[in-house]
């Protein structure tokens, strides 16, 4: 692809075609300001925060929307330009009807802080052009200007498949995780601790991050530009995570107390054990493949590979299958 040349801050910088100043500025570690920016979104502009000065522009330029061209001359700093930036950001932090109207979903997962909110549109334009659901809005203009589920709906009567990205593109936390602030802990004094790992209900591989306190998880998220996913996630990977801590969970084998029906607590020795003893001998009574193995989506690689050479070398059967192959 082609190349430009221009000149940033007095530096000469090649950058692809097609690319924006804001690209260019990045490419060179030049960290502009942005707020209605997100890289996997059509460039909008709206917000202003990231204007920059262009040589022979009438006015500062957004450098988000303003594609690089051979021979550009751009400074992303001064009095004048600095002046401009505060000013628009106490623009975006002024109140806005939004601020003042009262709003709640029956949903349990997705919660709005209209205060917080400085209609950048991000998740807006995150719902139509991602997951093209158009589940928000935006409605009215200027200080009149608020974001609503479509129609003024709950977000379980729109197309909303509660996936969380507009959540997760919301500069502000305007958009929240419900479950997050039900679980953190404000009176704690511990800080929250990132974790990146692997998403394990399904075999796509999204990279995920863990937020804990303490032994408690309090939010999964997801970065943009990292993984199969970019960022995206679906409602399970973002939101299915209170069974982590549920009260409910398993902590040890169960095997069925045969005189009462009932499943009882067991050492993981007698539940391997038990288990051993049912497969030999379904087995010795219907054959090897009377026996079939099915991997969760959830296991890793190296327990599914650990479960066939089980169910071929040591049991004889080929009947195996796992549920992220379908």
């Amino acid at each position: 692809m082609p190349a430009n040349t221009l000149m940033i801050n007095g530096k000469d910088v090649e950058v692809l075609q097609g690319e924006s100043l804001l690209d260019a500025c990045t490419k060179i570690g030049i960290n502009i300001p942005t707020a209605c920016h997100d890289s996997r979104l059509e460039a909008y502009g709206g917000c202003r925060t990231c204007l920059v000065d262009l040589d022979g522009a009438p006015r500062p330029v957004p450098a988000c929307k303003t594609f690089t061209s051979p021979g550009m001359k751009v400074e992303t700093s001064g009095v004048v330009l600095d002046t401009v930036r505060t000013t628009v950001d106490e623009m975006l932090a002024c109140s806005s009807r939004a601020a003042i109207e009262t709003w709640t979903d029956a949903n349990r997962f997705i919660g709005y802080d209209p205060a917080q909110c400085i209609m950048c549109d991000r998740c807006v334009r995150y719902c139509d052009e991602i997951m093209q659901c158009n589940a928000l809005e935006h409605v009215g203009q200027g200080s009149e200007a608020f974001i609503q589920p479509t129609q003024g709906e709950s977000f379980l009567d729109t197309s909303c498949e509660l996936c969380g990205g507009c959540v997760g593109t919301c500069p502000t936390e305007a958009l929240y995780s419900k479950q997050s602030l039900e679980v953190f802990d404000k009176q704690s004094g511990e800080a929250p601790t990132t974790t990146r790992t692997v998403c394990n209900y399904c075999g796509v591989g999204c990279i995920i991050d863990i937020e804990t306190q303490g032994n408690t998880v309090i939010d999964i998220d997801a970065q943009t530009g990292v993984g199969p996913n970019d960022g995206h996630l679906c409602s399970k990977g973002r939101f299915a995570w209170q069974f982590i801590n549920h009260p409910d969970r398993l902590t040890s084998p169960l095997i069925r107390n045969y005189d009462n029906g009932e499943l009882e607590e067991t050492s993981w020795e007698n539940a391997l054990a038990v288990a051993a003893q049912k497969l030999s001998a379904v087995k010795q009574q219907y054959g090897a493949d009377g026996i079939a193995f099915l991997a969760s989506s959830r296991c890793t690689n190296e327990d599914v590979y650990a479960l066939q050479k089980l169910a071929r070398s040591v049991i004889g059967t080929n009947s195996v299958h796992s549920c992220a192959a379908t």
